[in-house]
């Protein structure tokens, strides 16, 4: 199985850090065959700057630049990949069209952060509380979010698809309840869903997604990647021996990785591995 990392975070996005050759020197040592640059992307200019763990429009330029680095640094190597983590929020399909246009991207991961504008669940105001006074309106409003922006058809990836769950803010009862009408829409979408290992450095203390969830995914046979969610190179593919041996266990076989492709080229990518 070859070890690769979508996942992946510069400083451009203000909370990370390492430069690209330190990130290519981690990748080679770890073994990884395929290190990918997905960095937060910018919000739509007239909203900026709309908080302060992203890039900039401006700062685009900057960021190929990064990756250009990272393929100098990288050779033969390694296979380095460009691509973008966005956030879904409402009405913003437009502006993503847009940044899908500008750049001949590899994939582009689709998280979701806030819920409502510049209330994000993994903000610490509210690791003691809700957002909207109720953990089950939370989740709602989450898993709501989740499954527009699988329908949206815009990504390529989901990212850390249940960070909702950070703080350890969990509703009662059965929790398929949120999950089924994502679940049908990735079913649908043919979408990747990544395991972020960064979960468990958090709160919560699990990966993303729950294990009940995953399961649930390998059984729909919904595409697994491993990222993880690296913001700086120590990070980079950590928890990925842990993360492979859990697929063991749930018996999990359709792990996806993006190996082999045209450089620059997200439907050739796509279409190798049935993910459009």
């Amino acid at each position: 199985m070859q070890r690769t990392d979508y996942h992946t975070h510069t400083p451009l996005c203000q909370h990370a850090e390492g430069t690209p050759q330190a990130f290519v020197q981690q990748a080679l040592a770890l073994g990884l065959t395929t290190y990918g640059v997905a960095d937060h992307a910018p919000m739509p200019p007239e909203q900026e700057p709309y908080d302060e763990w992203r890039m900039l429009c401006s700062d685009l330029p900057r960021y190929f630049d990064w990756i250009e680095q990272a393929r100098a640094a990288a050779g033969n190597q390694l296979q380095i990949l460009s691509g973008l983590e966005c956030d879904w929020l409402p009405d913003i399909a437009p502006w993503i069209t847009e940044l899908r246009r500008r750049h001949n991207w590899d994939y582009l991961i689709g998280s979701v952060h806030y819920i409502f504008r510049h209330k994000s669940v993994d903000d610490s105001l509210y690791a003691e509380t809700s957002i909207t006074d109720s953990v089950e309106e939370d989740w709602h409003l989450y898993w709501q979010a989740i499954t527009s922006m699988v329908r949206s058809g815009l990504f390529d990836i989901v990212g850390h698809i249940d960070l909702v769950k950070i703080w350890g803010h969990i509703p009662e009862g059965d929790l398929m309840r949120f999950y089924t009408p994502a679940l049908d829409a990735l079913q649908e979408s043919g979408m990747a869903v990544e395991i972020n290992t960064a979960g468990w450095h958090k709160r919560c203390a699990e990966q993303y997604p729950t294990t009940p969830l995953l399961r649930e995914l390998l059984q729909r046979r919904i595409p697994i990647v491993i990222d993880s969610d690296a913001h700086s190179p120590e990070h980079l593919s950590r928890g990925w021996e842990q993360a492979v041996a859990l697929l063991r266990e749930l018996s999990g076989t359709q792990l996806r990785q993006f190996d082999h492709p045209a450089p620059n080229n997200s439907n050739t990518i796509l279409k190798a591995y049935g993910l459009r």
